[in-house]
C-alpha cells in the first residue's frame, strides 16, 4: 500500500513538478521585491489629489455632457452627442480649472476662440465660445482659478445657444464627463 502512494506522489510530480516550480520561483521573486520595497521605505503608489475649480462662478449649464443620447443642434439643424458642457453666468468671465500649462490658443468657425490647457496626471481643458480678447497665450502658465477670457458667442457652431462657455475636459486624450470631476450642477 504504502508504494503506491510512493508511486502516485512520484506520478504527481511528474506530471505538475514543473508549475510548483515556477510557483515557488514566482512567490520568492514577489516575496524579494516586497522585502526590498519594505526595507528601502514606503513606495508611493498614488498621485494627490487635483483640486478642480468652476470654469465659471455662479453659472448655469444650459447644455449637459452626452455621450449616450443624442442632441438637437439648432443651430446646425442636427442631432449630435454632446461631449461637452455649455454654461452661462452673469459675468461670462472663464477661469482654469487647474494649474496648467497653455497648450493653444486658437480660433475656428465652429468653435470660436478656444484656449486649450494641460493638466496634471494626463488632463486637458478646453474653453471654447470665448470672446477674441483672450487673457492668455501659447506656454503661459496658469493657476487654477486664474480667469483666462470672457465667454461669447462666438462659436458660430452654436449660436442658437448666444454668448457662452462651450467646456471640454479631456483625460489621456479621451473626452470625459466634466460632472464626475466638477460640481457644475450645484454652485
Amino acid at each position: 500500500m504504502e508504494i503506491g502512494k510512493k508511486n502516485a506522489f512520484v506520478e504527481f510530480l511528474k506530471k505538475y513538478g514543473i508549475y510548483c516550480i515556477v510557483g515557488i520561483i514566482v512567490f520568492a521573486i514577489a516575496l524579494t521585491f516586497t522585502l526590498v520595497a519594505t526595507l528601502h521605505g514606503t513606495v508611493e503608489t498614488s498621485t494627490p489629489s487635483l483640486n478642480f475649480r468652476l470654469p465659471m462662478s455662479n453659472s448655469t449649464v444650459i447644455k449637459d455632457y452626452s455621450d449616450t443620447e443624442l442632441q438637437n443642434n439648432e443651430t446646425l439643424n442636427q442631432w449630435e452627442a454632446h461631449m461637452s458642457v455649455d454654461m452661462t453666468s452673469e459675468t461670462g468671465e472663464v477661469f482654469a480649472i487647474l494649474d496648467g500649462v497653455v497648450l493653444d490658443v486658437d480660433y475656428n468657425y465652429l468653435d470660436g476662440y478656444k484656449v486649450t490647457i494641460e493638466h496634471s496626471d494626463g488632463f486637458k481643458s478646453i474653453y471654447s465660445s470665448l470672446d477674441e480678447n483672450v487673457l492668455v497665450s501659447e506656454g503661459y502658465k496658469v493657476s487654477a482659478g486664474e480667469k483666462i477670457g470672457i465667454a461669447s458667442n462666438s462659436a458660430n457652431g452654436e449660436l442658437d445657444l448666444g454668448s457662452h462657455l462651450h467646456f471640454t475636459l479631456l483625460l489621456n486624450d479621451d473626452h470625459v464627463d466634466p460632472n464626475n470631476y466638477l460640481d457644475l450642477q450645484q454652485k
